[in-house]
């Protein structure tokens, strides 16, 4: 180890840090001031990674689950290598940077996962764990290692507040995923000053409850912090937490130690004193020691061995193992390798569309070998059960595709969204409806980063009946279609949940989530005969009633029955019913689409068990929607539906108008 290069290297991300940050006027120096040794042994002498190719598939991952800090990461992978430029730096926060205020995935080189909102990082890592056990039990041959790599993570005092940290390492823990390794920055320094005003357990011994190996040190000891990761690679079975003592700000004597650090430029007089106390001229603005670029320089050729050896060994498996090669590209390009089986239905059969999508997902599981997931303790109600010789992921057997999450619905969809960023894999994670709540933070960062994870959400209306207003969601599915590129299907029968399964497998870059039923719904004739190729725009004609009809209702899932039923109970009208399977994507349509399917209809209704947010541009006004804005009952689901005159006849009322 070069200690008096790498000491250079942290002066250089000490520097680079503290100017971007005063010339943006914003940003969290603290960090990066608090921990530039920590980036500068892990990228220089710590990390297997190649910074001339980001992408390389056995590179070690490292997310900065304290987001905040973000000019930690993006002074080090400048040093290091990566296509992150010293005008990217100084651009730091402004429009169009590569250089955004928190790492944001597919902005950046070397960035492995957005990482704003604290606690996600470490939890998506965990998932990025999960995910190099799973490949490399399914790809590792006994001549030849392809998959082998280690997830680091350093996570600040907020991290470890956030409750899904909590979910997440409970569960690393559980499984027994020892090749995770998280740096603790401990300075005991938060927003409103110490933590010991709100925070002040023994993390040390929170994290050994989990099944955690917890590693003590300093973290200014650069040579320290390297036999740490040694000593922590030696323990297989559990994951590491390496808790570093640290100074909030270091090297900025004006804030050093301080809540001032945290958040805030450092200001032109602190600047001064900052680079008086490390020795850099008081004029070197963005300055980087030569000996930090003369280090990274030397580094460039190992980097690119260690990649170069890799592909030797990959070429040399690939030979031996051609079916396996096969198998790995297709999985790295998302096609399916099986045969599918769907199921098929008649008109009237009757089943709720949780079972439908039950018997999709393992049609899906078997076209697509690499689907991999589970629900949150409930795969009975959720109907997850992936079929055929599926097994459960454990410590003990590694090539289980079906994961128990567990009761963590926050960190079961963050770990999602890292087995999706690891590559190779594609996830799914079910719930009731309801508790979407829970995950969806997870979830609005899936929309983010473009990640195709499946989200199942079963019983999603009133009609779950006897659990009463906690569980009967109302709000829940326009929250959902309110997150931006987040597709919402809700499909009306056994046909269409099928259909749904079959497109949120095709979809690659963009979260789905299925709302289903608990209870029963009738497979009932489509007025479309190629409703399934016209259901991609989102919606179809269910019932035609006429070219021009008088009244077209536009519904979703359960209510397109309920539509058609009380068309039936109008007279003197000719009635349209329109099932919208997914109500963003049809409203992004153009209007002549929209035109055709609603058959230019004086009046336009909206029947769905749900909230009315977001049905008001697609009707006549506000006397034609048929929703439900409040709160529901406990009861069974045919007597709530009466109690809310959520009826047949009272929707054929709204439809007369």
């Amino acid at each position: 180890m070069n200690k008096s290069a790498l000491e250079k290297v942290a002066l250089s991300v000490r520097t680079l840090s503290m100017d971007a940050i005063q010339k943006a006027n914003s940003g969290h120096p603290g960090l990066p001031l608090g921990a530039a040794e920590l980036a500068s042994v892990l990228y220089g002498e710590i990390l297997n990674h190649n910074p001339a190719n980001s992408k390389w598939a056995n590179r070690d991952r490292f997310v900065l689950s304290a987001g905040h800090g973000s000019m930690l990461l993006y002074s080090i992978l400048h040093l290091s290598g990566y296509k992150v430029s010293l005008d990217d730096i100084k651009s730091f926060r402004q429009l169009g940077s590569k250089c955004p205020g928190h790492p944001e995935y597919g902005m950046t080189d070397g960035v492995e996962s957005t990482s704003g909102p604290l606690g996600q990082g470490i939890a998506t890592a965990v998932g990025m764990a999960l995910a190099e056990s799973m490949m490399a039990a399914q790809f590792n041959t006994a001549e030849h290692k392809i998959v082998d790599h280690y997830t680091y993570v350093l996570v600040g005092e907020g991290c470890l507040q956030e409750g899904v940290s909590s979910e997440a390492s409970s569960f690393a823990g559980t499984n027994k995923l020892g090749k995770l390794i998280v740096f603790y920055d401990e300075n005991k320094i938060s927003i409103d000053g110490s933590t010991d005003i709100a925070f002040n357990e023994d993390i040390g011994k929170r994290y050994e409850a989990y099944g955690w190996q917890v590693l003590r040190g300093n973290m200014y000891d650069m040579e320290g912090i390297a036999a740490l990761v040694a000593e922590a690679k030696k323990e297989t079975c559990k994951p590491s937490l390496i808790m570093l003592k640290s100074e909030i700000g270091k090297g900025a004597p004006t804030v050093v130690g301080t809540a001032k650090a945290h958040g805030a430029p450092l200001g032109a007089e602190g600047i001064a004193a900052a680079r008086a106390n490390l020795g850099v001229p008081a004029d070197a603005d963005f300055y980087v020691a030569p000996e930090a670029t003369a280090y990274f320089a030397e580094k460039k050729a190992a980097f690119a061995a260690a990649e170069e050896a890799w592909n030797k060994t990959f070429d040399a498996w690939a030979k031996a193992n051609p079916e396996k090669k096969a198998q790995w590209d297709a999985w790295a390009e998302g096609k399916p390798t099986g045969t599918a089986a769907f199921p098929e239905y008649k008109i009237g059969d009757s089943l709720a569309t949780r079972n439908a999508s039950g018997a999709a997902l393992q049609a899906v599981a078997a076209e697509y070998p690499n689907l991999v997931g589970g629900s949150a303790d409930l795969q009975g109600p959720n109907v997850t059960k992936m079929g055929g010789d599926v097994k459960d992921y454990t410590p003990e057997n590694p090539s289980g595709r079906y994961i128990r999450y567990g009761i963590r619905e926050f960190a079961m969809a963050a770990m999602c969204n890292g087995i999706a960023l690891h590559g190779g894999l594609r996830p799914f994670c079910a719930t009731f409806m309801v508790f979407a709540d829970y995950l969806r933070p997870a979830l609005r960062l899936s929309a983010l980063m473009h990640l195709p994870v499946i989200y199942i959400l079963t019983h999603d209306s009133i009609y779950v009946g006897e659990d009463g207003p906690t569980h009967q969601p109302i709000e829940t599915v326009s929250a959902l279609r309110a997150i931006p590129n987040v597709r919402v299907m809700r499909p009306a029968d056994a046909e269409e949940a099928t259909v749904a399964w079959q497109i949120a497998a095709e979809t690659k870059d963009a979260p789905v989530c299925l709302s289903l039923t608990r209870q029963n719904l009738t497979v009932f004739e489509k007025a479309d005969p190629d409703w399934k190729n016209t259901v991609r725009c989102g919606a179809y004609i269910a019932q035609k009633g006429a070219d021009k009809p008088d009244v077209t209702v536009l519904a979703s899932g359960s209510e397109v029955t309920l539509a058609i039923e009380a068309a039936k109970l109008v007279s003197g009208k000719t009635v349209r019913v329109v099932s919208v399977l997914d109500r963003e994507l049809f409203k992004a349509q153009k209007d002549e689409l929209q035109k055709v399917i609603i058959g230019d209809a004086a009046r336009v209704v909206a029947a769905e068990a749900g909230t009315a947010m977001g049905w008001e541009g697609l009707v006549t006004g506000k006397d034609c929607l048929f929703t439900i804005d409040r709160f529901g009952e406990s009861a069974p689901a045919k007597v709530v539906a009466q109690a809310l005159g959520f009826t047949a006849e009272n929707l054929a009322k709204v439809i007369a108008g």
